[in-house]
């Protein structure tokens, strides 16, 4: 029996997340779709399955800075689902602010979404991972997983964690030949530099990280892309 393929995404619903769906939905993945914003989803659900009526596009809305969140989309795909090809861990936010001077609580929302939530969703579904051919994790880090941020302590920290976790779990899942990479993109144009006065040519496009994360998976049959670190042409902003 052939397994259809199947790709989970968190924060779907705008930007990068938005663009790897449409870019799985273009190579014939069902999807499971998740953020916080259900009315968001909906208009994605409705952009990709006219696209593609031939596909399954399931959404659910959750709060995956919350514990019982992303509990509650484990337990949505695993009602849906028993393997599962590519799970894409890219809900985050950016908090501007300082370690010594930012709110604790600024802190631990940032670890929670950032973090704690590709922890807790990766291990919720580590075991429909581990039953399917070719599955691949992938780990949206950013150039702050590397680089600091210098007014975005946070966040740095947070980023710094999620690619710890990568590293760790590509060792976990080697025996099971799970596929695991860290994505680490420069600044990328979204929602997130709305207002901010640079000309285009200074981001990337959605697409491209899209793109190249649909290519770490066509490859890894035989190749991981451990790390994948990605800059505007113009470097760094």
């Amino acid at each position: 029996m052939t397994i259809k393929k199947v790709a989970l995404i968190t924060g779907a619903s705008k930007g990068i997340g938005k663009s790897i769906a449409l870019e799985f939905a273009n190579n014939g993945f069902n999807l499971v779709l998740c953020s916080r914003n259900f009315a968001n989803l909906q208009e994605v659900q409705f952009l990709i399955q006219s696209k593609y009526p031939e596909l399954k596009i399931d959404i659910h809305a959750a709060d995956l800075s919350t514990n019982s969140g992303c509990n509650s989309l484990v337990e949505f795909y695993r009602n849906l689902y028993q393997e599962l090809t590519v799970l894409v861990n890219n809900a985050g936010v950016f908090l501007p602010g300082t370690l010594m001077d930012e709110e604790s609580s600024q802190m631990r929302f940032q670890m929670d979404l950032n973090f704690f939530s590709a922890y807790t969703i990766t291990k919720g579904l580590w075991e429909l991972l581990k039953r399917t051919p070719r599955a691949h994790v992938f780990n949206m880090c950013s150039i702050a997983s590397i680089t600091a941020y210098a007014a975005g302590g946070g966040y740095s920290v947070s980023k710094f964690a999620l690619l710890g976790f990568s590293k760790s779990l590509r060792l976990e899942g080697i025996p099971h030949q799970i596929a695991v990479s860290a994505v680490l993109p420069g600044a990328t144009l979204t929602d997130s530099w709305a207002g901010v006065d640079l000309p285009e040519s200074r981001f990337m496009r959605p697409e491209d990280v899209a793109c190249v994360i649909s290519n770490a998976f066509d490859i890894n049959e035989r190749t991981v892309m451990e790390e994948i670190v990605i800059r505007p042409v113009l470097g760094d902003i």
